[in-house]
């Protein structure tokens, strides 16, 4: 009896998911998107760098936290979830940890950053009727935007589990007119994110 895990081409799932991305060419999109990206990634991050050399960023937002009340930590949270998402969410679960409910402010802030990676997509389905847009994405950008509706789970997962802003993600996710539903299933893994954020955050506090 041949191993589940194998194929009647005897190649294992694994093989075969690596053969699909490289014959519809997901690696080759990912390559391409990323030599386009990169410039703007490097700006960004030495800009960052500049000002934390003279202003240190993380002891500012640290300081943000204890000073406002709870409702204003909690909004500034949700509004940076939802535009871009640049404030990192650990700075906040870690606040969190430090009040007398940690795991029900926990849970609210995973329910405030997925809300607002969900606003955050249709963010991005806003920008779609912007005439100059919607040309540059169906015209220029065509046969990108048919591949990344293929991979937009992928996306989508990507941004809720790794430390990648997850309101870039859904937002492109609305750009691309991925499924709303789909949005919802794969973006839920940002609470699991923040479970196992909280459990290790917690625990070093």
């Amino acid at each position: 009896m041949k191993p589940k895990s194998k194929s009647k081409t005897g190649k294992s799932r694994l093989q075969l998911l690596h053969q699909y991305y490289g014959y519809t060419g997901f690696y080759a999109f990912v390559w391409q998107s990323v030599k386009k990206v990169f410039p703007y990634v490097v700006v960004l991050i030495a800009a960052i760098l500049i000002v934390n050399h003279y202003y240190d960023i993380n002891a500012s937002l640290v300081k943000l936290t204890e000073v406002l009340p709870i409702p204003g930590v909690l909004s500034v949270f949700f509004i940076s979830e939802t535009l871009l998402g640049l404030i990192p969410p650990e700075i906040f679960i870690a606040w969190s940890g430090k009040l007398s409910s940690p795991w029900v402010y926990l849970s609210v802030l995973a329910l405030l950053s997925y809300l607002g990676g969900l606003i955050s997509y249709w963010i991005g389905r806003f920008f779609t009727k912007i005439p100059s847009v919607h040309n540059y994405l169906e015209v220029k950008m065509a046969k990108q935007l048919k591949n990344s509706k293929k991979w937009g789970g992928f996306l989508i997962m990507a941004g809720a589990l790794l430390p990648l802003p997850f309101s870039i993600a859904c937002m492109a996710a609305g750009l691309i007119k991925f499924p709303f539903n789909n949005v919802m299933i794969y973006g839920s893994l940002r609470l699991v994110r923040f479970a196992i954020y909280g459990l290790l955050i917690f625990n070093v506090l």
